[in-house]
């Protein structure tokens, strides 16, 4: 079991912390800057343990540097501080690189939230009035995903994963109707005399990405709301891809008073797979998305010539 000793070391007029390992062992930190503490925060601990561990099993000689030290004497307790050879001293930047960073890989979940829309040509559609044009409001871009990101240089990491997501074309005239046959998929007016509410496109897909991201904070972990990490700045460009799980339009309208809703599930036409680039721009805690798929929405000559793109931000 260990035991936690506090002492002050009047020497350094810092805060040392002493805990007791084993029979014979004790770990020993002396801070003399509290700021210090948001840094230990972010430590792996039993990464480092466990490099210490097998360094002094490797290495007969390294229990003797340990002998290399210097007692200074506080009430009834005693503060061990090592005492490092000047090249040691060189070196402890680093140490420090090693312990907290190199080949150091962290998780987290990204939750995306925007809006979408597509390009014709590079144009909007509700330019030209097309029946396909889409509301900015209320066409909403969701998407989880489990993100992994590995450090390869100091301030240089990839972060790559897997998850979901889904495009939501809410459609500017209430009326639209998605039909399909052996041509393709047409957008035309549902003339049926009923209060329309909504009419929609939903699209889901299995997307997995890799975005090379320089950060110029110091840490492995990209920060959150509730980090304090300075003024760090990110950002990163990368491909991604996805697959089609699942797609249907969906039709809102009052009957009679009473209010309906007409889902119909189908491919439609949509291209199975989907590919593009995404770019992440951080500060802080806040990061922002912008996606752009670079094929098309629909199967070629099956559907009107759109790509889709979506931004917002990443919680």
């Amino acid at each position: 079991m260990a035991v936690l000793l506090a002492t002050t070391n009047a020497q350094s007029k810092g805060d040392t912390i002493i805990v007791e390992l084993a029979k014979t062992s004790r770990v020993v930190f002396t801070i003399n800057d509290r700021s210090d503490l948001e840094i230990l925060k972010h430590y792996d601990f039993n990464d480092l343990f466990k490099d210490l561990i097998a360094k002094l099993e490797n290495d007969t000689t390294a229990i003797s540097k340990i002998d290399s030290t210097e007692v200074v004497a506080e009430s009834t307790e005693e503060v061990w501080n090592h005492s490092r050879d000047d090249e040691d001293d060189n070196d402890d930047e680093d140490d420090k690189w090693d312990y907290r960073y190199n080949g150091r890989t962290t998780q987290s979940f990204n939750f995306d939230f925007g809006t979408n829309n597509f390009l014709s040509d590079g144009k909007f559609p509700d330019n030209s009035d097309e029946i396909y044009a889409v509301r900015p409001w209320g066409s909403w871009y969701v998407g989880l995903s489990s993100i992994q990101r590995t450090r390869v240089a100091k301030k240089f990491f990839l972060e790559w994963g897997l998850g979901l997501n889904w495009y939501n074309f809410k459609f500017q005239d209430d009326n639209v109707l998605i039909q399909k046959d052996d041509a393709g998929t047409a957008f035309v007016p549902d003339t049926r005399e009923v209060d329309f509410k909504k009419s929609k496109l939903t699209v889901s897909y299995v997307n997995a990405s890799l975005i090379p991201v320089v950060d110029f904070s110091d840490y492995s972990r990209k920060s959150r709301v509730w980090d304090d990490h300075g003024n760090s700045f990110r950002i990163g460009l990368g491909p991604y891809i996805g697959y089609r799980v699942w797609s249907y339009s969906k039709q809102v309208y009052e009957e009679d008073g009473e209010k309906q809703k007409d889902k119909n599930s189908d491919n439609f036409y949509l291209n199975n797979f989907r590919y593009g680039a995404r770019l992440q721009l951080g500060y802080r805690s806040t990061d922002l998305f912008f996606n752009y798929d670079m094929n098309e929405l629909f199967v070629e000559g099956k559907g009107p010539s759109l790509n889709a793109f979506s931004f917002g931000i990443i919680f």
